[in-house]
């Protein structure tokens, strides 16, 4: 009898642990089912959120660039507007160098003298040179004069394909009118070696 017992009580047992068991993992299942769910849940906010940063970031630089050239724009104008003030149309001289087509001398550097008085000294650059061989034109000078007769001297140094180095100046009249004067000093290849410089403007 007691064995009977004994065994029934043991088999009831087992019948508990039995339907406990599939409650946890029913129960694990749906906690298994709800981390998925969050999981995926949280990536799509994430996506959006990453799009809407994406949004922000792409209108944020539009702003930004709308400002640099609002930026640009002001100061270009702040430069005309200094240069008028500071040199007047009446007075104004402007000085401007460039290359010949066709030339590979290297020209270490070019200084400028009016009246007498040095006005302008440039050291170039490689990257500098090559603008100039490739059509460049650099204002070297600007600067006010009265109306009258003047004289400009140009010194240019530097060196030939060669390896020959030269050292020329050169000096012109020119005459200021009551009119900006524009000078262009041009740089080209001397036929007995050496570079000549020639003169024109307005």
């Amino acid at each position: 009898m007691g064995n009977y017992r004994a065994e029934s009580y043991h088999r009831c047992e087992l019948g508990l642990v039995a339907e406990r068991r599939p409650a946890a993992e029913r129960r694990g299942a749906r906690l298994n089912r709800a981390v998925v769910v969050a999981l995926l849940a949280s990536l799509v906010v994430a996506g959006s959120a990453y799009a809407d940063s994406q949004d922000s970031m792409r209108a944020l630089d539009e702003q930004v660039q709308e400002v640099k050239s609002d930026v640009l724009a002001i100061a270009t104008e702040l430069q005309q507007l200094e240069e008028k003030l500071l040199f007047p149309s009446d007075t104004q001289v402007a000085v401007f160098v460039s290359v010949a087509t066709g030339n590979s001398f290297d020209l270490d550097s070019v200084q400028i003298r009016i009246d007498g008085e040095p006005v302008a000294h440039h050291i170039y650059a490689w990257k500098e040179l090559e603008a100039l061989r490739k059509g460049g034109v650099q204002r070297i000078y600007t600067g006010n004069l009265p109306t009258g007769e003047h004289r400009i001297e140009v010194s240019t140094a530097g060196t030939l394909p060669g390896g020959s180095e030269f050292d020329e100046t050169e000096s012109f009249p020119f005459r200021k009118d009551v009119e900006p004067k524009v000078i262009d000093l041009t740089l080209d290849r001397g036929s007995v070696g050496g570079v000549q410089i020639e003169l024109g403007g307005d």
